[in-house]
């Protein structure tokens, strides 16, 4: 739903493929299963919704009698050919290849025609991509990527260990103004050709995210040739190894996709091999949801995102439209309380704050079913996540306490407490790019059931380019900034005291402005080993203090909400950020 906050800082069913077994040395690093994975179907799904967290369940035609579990998959054989239409409601990139800013809207199109090193599978295993397998040495400090053969990128030029290193060199050099890439790498000091197929990396500490980060699309792997054009040359036109390429792009109307003929280089998990079976994908870009929906119904397109919840209400009564819920990996939608500066430098207001919303309610009447409720920092599709209900509460009278403890006793004559003569005012800069209305709508209810307690909670909605103003300027108190990236060391990029300070495109991800040693040297102990059960418990102790330090109030998942037209077969989430996959879609028409 909306943007990742990253987004524009600079700019002011068939056969699955046999995954091959590791070898001595290599390390699969494997998730916790204890939770729902993504590509499970919900235990109690939604009418007409197959919940694919990130999925590997292929979407077929009909839902009728689906139950827990069950494929979707079509029985027919794929038919060849046809221009597949997909309407984005999320703001047009300014630049298509992700390496630049790397934001979720760069996400959803360049899944098409670029591909990573590694992927997820629907249990959260790494699978093999483009590289064929990895080992890593005992110290965590060396990693070597042997690369898949006989692949090129699309103008020509070989998938080699020299074009990887390339790639990180582009993805750390602060002039491509990267932010979600440069973040991830940051501990990749060195890069060497062994040979033409196999690449080291050397790492100054050791990084158990690192194949995750790897997966995602924007540190996906560009032809080193195209990555030599001018920036502007290459945003028109990244050059991927994908099953689509960038043919046109007509901005504020729609890019063109055509189908790349040679292509050998699927993911493990993928249901075909050879060249995709849509000829063409037109990418249209059409922001008001009713339009999105209408044009859906009327078959003008085939499939639409960021579906809002009246749109899936309304969807729910068709027998020709299916929902695709994929909820993004990470950190959960939440709202942000800048410790760094008064009235929330002190734990007491925060929680008063935090007491004083009527979050449950809100979601339950404005989402209609399409959102459940957090509790946790990270999304329920990561499965180390803690969820803390005990915390969010809502206790208005609690919330009174503990300002009257705080030495916020008194009100004005609105009824707002005050301290000193100073009101308790709430800066809530609000980006209308990235909430839709819904989420804008559970805003004013936060600010009227924190005012009856003595907050004067102040909702502007800003511009994308003002509301990075506010932020980059400290001019908040509170605010909403979604971010995505898979596992749990997104924690390290969100609360870590090193992420108050800004990376080279501008961007900074500790709105919270969390500053705790000790939080800092559990974020570190976990990104540092890769056993499962010491990383699992770091991650525990890390999340309870940033909810019991009441930094943040959770919301509910990053929300992915597709909807796709009867004819579509074959279409998923990747495994990784939940990003829409046509290479195995086709139409049945």
């Amino acid at each position: 739903m909306g943007l990742d906050v990253i987004d524009y800082w600079i700019a002011s069913n068939n056969a699955t493929a046999a995954v091959p077994e590791p070898s001595t040395g290599e390390t699969f690093l494997k998730r916790d299963n204890r939770m729902p994975r993504p590509g499970i179907v919900r235990s109690t799904p939604r009418p007409l919704t197959v919940a694919l967290a990130a999925g590997a369940v292929a979407l077929g035609l009909a839902l009728t009698g689906c139950t827990a579990g069950s494929s979707v998959t079509g029985n027919d054989t794929p038919q060849k050919g046809g221009t597949l239409t997909y309407a984005s409601g999320d703001a047009e990139p300014t630049c298509l290849d992700p390496h630049v800013g790397g934001n979720y809207p760069q996400a959803l199109v360049s899944s098409q025609f670029l591909e990573s090193l590694v992927s997820l599978d629907s249990d959260g295993t790494v699978i093999p991509w483009l590289a064929d397998s990895w080992t890593v040495s005992d110290d965590g400090l060396t990693w070597e990527f042997t690369l898949r053969d006989g692949v090129s990128f699309t103008d020509g030029t070989p998938l080699d260990a020299a074009a990887v290193q390339a790639n990180i060199a582009h993805l750390q050099d602060p002039a491509t103004g990267s932010s979600t890439g440069y973040l991830a790498l940051a501990k990749v000091t060195g890069t060497e050709a062994v040979s033409d197929s196999v690449v080291r990396l050397t790492l100054s500490q050791p990084d158990s995210a690192l194949l995750e980060s790897l997966s995602q699309p924007w540190l996906a792997i560009e032809s080193a040739t195209a990555l030599e054009r001018s920036q502007d040359e290459n945003c028109a036109a990244p050059v991927g190894t994908g099953p689509f390429v960038v043919e046109s792009w007509a901005k504020q109307n729609a890019i063109t996709l055509v189908r790349n003929d040679d292509y050998t280089s699927p993911p493990a998990d993928a249901a075909h091999e050879g060249a995709a079976y849509l000829e063409s994908i037109t990418w249209r870009f059409i922001p008001d949801s009713a339009s999105r929906y209408a044009a859906l119904q009327a078959g003008e397109v085939d499939v639409i995102d960021n579906a809002q919840p009246d749109t899936i209400a309304q969807a729910s009564s068709s027998d020709s439209i299916v929902h695709l819920d994929a909820p993004r990996p990470g950190a959960s939608n939440r709202i942000e309380l800048n410790s760094g500066k008064a009235p929330f430098d002190d734990v007491a207001v925060r929680e008063a704050f935090i007491r004083s919303t009527d979050v449950d309610a809100a979601v339950s009447s404005l989402f209609q079913g399409s959102a459940e409720r957090s509790y946790s920092a990270l999304s329920s599709v990561e499965p180390l996540g803690v969820s803390r209900p005990d915390l969010f509460e809502y206790d208005p009278d609690a919330a009174a306490d503990l300002l009257d403890a705080a030495g916020w006793a008194e009100k004005d004559s609105e009824g707002y407490r005050t301290k000193d003569g100073v009101r308790l005012t709430v800066v809530f800069p609000v980006s209308t790019n990235q909430s839709i209305p819904a989420e804008q709508s559970l805003f004013e209810q936060i600010q009227a059931t924190a005012k009856e307690t003595g907050f004067d909670v102040q909702l502007t909605k800003l511009d994308l380019s003002s509301w990075y103003t506010a932020l980059g300027s400290n001019a908040y108190d509170a605010v909403s900034a979604p971010y995505t990236k898979v596992g749990p060391d997104v924690l390290r990029i969100l609360f870590d005291s090193s992420a108050i300070q800004p990376a080279p495109s501008g961007y900074f991800a500790n709105h919270a402005q969390v500053n705790d040693p000790e939080l800092d040297s559990l974020l570190a102990q976990a990104n540092a080993t890769n056993d499962a059960d010491t990383r699992a418990a770091l991650y525990a102790d890390a999340q309870d203090i940033v909810l019991e330090g009441y930094y943040i109030l959770p919301l509910y998942d990053q929300q992915n909400h597709f909807l796709l037209g009867s004819a579509v077969q074959g279409a998923r989430a990747l495994p990784t950020v939940s990003t829409p996959a046509f290479y195995d879609a086709w139409l049945k028409r």
